[in-house]
């Protein structure tokens, strides 16, 4: 089975990028559809965020991120980026990386059957 984990989240002004990586080891990654999704303090439910399938050629955003958010993949990394720019106070939260064999972008939680720790994004106003 594959494992991830996520790195590049931190503390960022509203209106400031960052970029989440995502790194798959154990088995390749890039045979896996690979989602972000994230969840906001106070214990509110996981939120999806985008996902990539394994071709990179279907990708899914939830609308409250679109056109701020890019997903990718990088094959000879075995990684997958999300690039989030105009970051808003909405968006903070813990970003988790999934990987699943469904091929499908699915939105859902339960389809993804790998996942990682996490990393913090924090967006000051």
């Amino acid at each position: 089975q594959v494992q991830v984990a996520e790195s590049g989240g931190g503390l960022v002004q509203a209106g400031g990028s960052l970029r989440l990586s995502c790194a798959g080891s154990g088995r390749t990654l890039n045979i896996y559809t690979v989602g972000w999704f994230r969840q906001a303090p106070a214990g509110k439910e996981r939120e999806f965020v985008a996902a990539i399938n394994w071709s990179g050629g279907s990708t899914n955003y939830a609308d409250s991120v679109k056109g701020r958010f890019t997903i990718s993949r990088d094959y000879t990394q075995n990684t997958v980026y999300l690039q989030m720019n105009s970051l808003k106070s909405g968006d903070t939260g813990v970003y988790y990386c999934a990987s699943t064999r469904v091929s499908v972008t699915s939105k859902r939680p339960d389809d993804y059957a790998y996942w990682g720790q996490g990393t913090q994004v924090t967006v000051s106003s």
